[in-house]
């Protein structure tokens, strides 16, 4: 018997993901071999093997010639996820540098470690096949809970990754008795079969639960409600660095696979699904605004607001098909871009201590450096989804998505929620351009950092004004799933 070898052309089409295990691989052993390397080195050349990676998706999202490999898929929606992955590990490598030797834990492993994430970031995204995007997400999973204890000498960093593996491996163990249980009731793990199958048969009550315990997996990694409880003291225990990773990284790849495994096997099932995800969306909308508005921690306010975040992202994939996918492959991308930016001005302030976590620490920042308080108003005005900026534009699409598919209430309500958030985001600008410093802070400001921060905000307002073009790209990657 012989075992067929992948083609050429089809390991060609996986060049984003082998770039980046090789970049992984590299950092590794460059490390190893010279402990005294400079570690800005080790960040610059993991955040080359992304760029690469990153342009090599894109190439073959411009193209969009669907190759499958291995339970893999290089489709345009893939290769759009595969750029919001790689963009959000270059900005993560280029906000650390500096912080982590301030910290005292500037460690070469902890960029390959992000590339890992990275990697098993697009598996997950690829994944065609349910035992792969678990292989994938347990990938991601592990390296992430590997970042969140990074700093072993603080006790918050200890406990913030105790609780993430803790809760993570719950969270995995219920969407792994999904994939199992739909295993056994259809006979295929193949997403395509299994559609093919759930749309033809009758299938008992056991498939349902299948599916509510894999939405639950998902659930608790995009941090919706009531699966959210780990993602504050995680976010606010873990290394600042790896906080802006976090909530941006995970929460990208979960849509992507959420997306695709409910569009492609269980699409025939969504009268039966979508109204969970319905009282989901509502409750993690509700819940994270309204909490975020008595925090005094900024950490602690963005986790808040990240769990909103995942609350607006639902209504697009309730409203489904092309217009609906695609919002939230857009509203995904920009928030990239002004959720790490926000956390890079966080860690602009952080000193050892927590100094630079409360919000009252960005009082008066204007006054000692009125380019850093510009750049996070900018952010803070795109996460409350304000003109003219990306945010408002991410925002606008799903809301619009939202009416022409019929759910005006659903859209009101997240319309009447970004309202509330505008609140909590407004507090910190008027922080840094109104009220008195308490004291002078020292700024971490690095040459990676301010290129980082520069980027993010020209992107923000770049797509925020200009947005017909990455419009087009999220429709173009989401039509190539449906």
């Amino acid at each position: 018997m012989t075992i067929p070898m992948p083609s050429l052309p089809n390991l060609t089409a996986m060049t984003p993901e082998l770039m980046v295990l090789f970049s992984a691989l590299a950092v590794l052993i460059i490390d190893f071999a010279w402990p005294r390397v400079n570690k800005g080195f080790l960040a610059f050349l993991g955040a080359f093997g992304l760029a690469a990676a990153g342009i090599l998706s894109y190439q073959s999202l411009a193209l969009n010639i669907p190759t499958h490999i291995a339970g893999l898929s290089a489709d345009a929606y893939a290769q759009f996820f595969k750029i919001i992955f790689c963009a959000a590990g270059i900005m993560v490598m280029g906000i650390s540098v500096r912080f982590l030797a301030l910290e005292g834990y500037n460690y070469g492993e902890f960029y390959a470690i992000v590339l890992l994430a990275v990697l098993g970031q697009m598996i997950m995204a690829s994944g065609t096949n349910l035992l792969v995007i678990y292989v994938g997400l347990e990938l991601m999973a592990i390296s992430l809970y590997i970042l969140a204890g990074l700093f072993k000498r603080n006790d918050k960093s200890n406990e913030a990754s105790l609780k993430y593996y803790l809760l993570g491996s719950f969270s995995s163990g219920f969407f792994l008795y999904g994939v199992m249980m739909t295993y056994g009731l259809t006979g295929s793990l193949d997403l395509a079969t299994i559609g093919g199958l759930v749309a033809g048969g009758h299938f008992s009550g056991l498939l349902l639960l299948a599916v509510i315990m894999m939405a639950a997996g998902f659930a608790f990694k995009i941090a919706a409600v009531p699966f959210h409880f780990w993602s504050p003291d995680v976010y606010e225990g873990a290394p600042t660095s790896v906080t802006a990773f976090m909530s941006v990284g995970p929460k990208a790849a979960a849509f992507a696979a959420l997306i695709r495994v409910f569009t492609v096997a269980f699409g025939s099932l969504r009268p039966d699904w979508v109204t969970l995800f319905i009282c989901l969306s509502i409750a993690t909308m509700i819940t994270g605004n309204f909490i975020a508005l008595r925090q005094t921690n900024i950490k602690r306010m963005l986790a808040y607001s990240s769990i909103a975040h995942a609350g607006y992202l639902m209504i697009g994939f309730i409203v489904g098909g092309e217009t609906g996918t695609s919002s939230v492959l857009l509203y995904l991308f920009v928030y990239a871009f002004m959720n790490i930016g926000a956390f890079g001005v966080v860690i602009l302030l952080n000193r050892v201590g927590g100094v630079g976590d409360r919000i009252d620490d960005f009082s008066g920042l204007a006054g000692i450096s009125p380019a850093s308080a510009f750049v996070m108003m900018v952010f803070m005005f795109s996460l409350a989804g304000i003109p003219p900026t990306a945010g408002f534009a991410g925002k606008f699409y799903i809301f619009m998505g939202a009416v022409k598919a019929g759910y005006v209430w659903l859209a009101v309500i997240g319309v009447l929620n970004s309202a509330v958030s505008a609140f909590y985001y407004l507090r910190v600008i008027m922080k840094m351009y109104m009220a008195e410093p308490v004291k002078e802070p020292v700024l971490n400001v690095s040459t990676a950092m301010s290129a980082v921060l520069f980027a993010a905000v020209i992107a923000v307002l770049a797509i925020g004004i200009f947005p017909e073009f990455f419009l087009e790209l999220a429709i173009s990657s989401a039509a190539s799933i449906l």
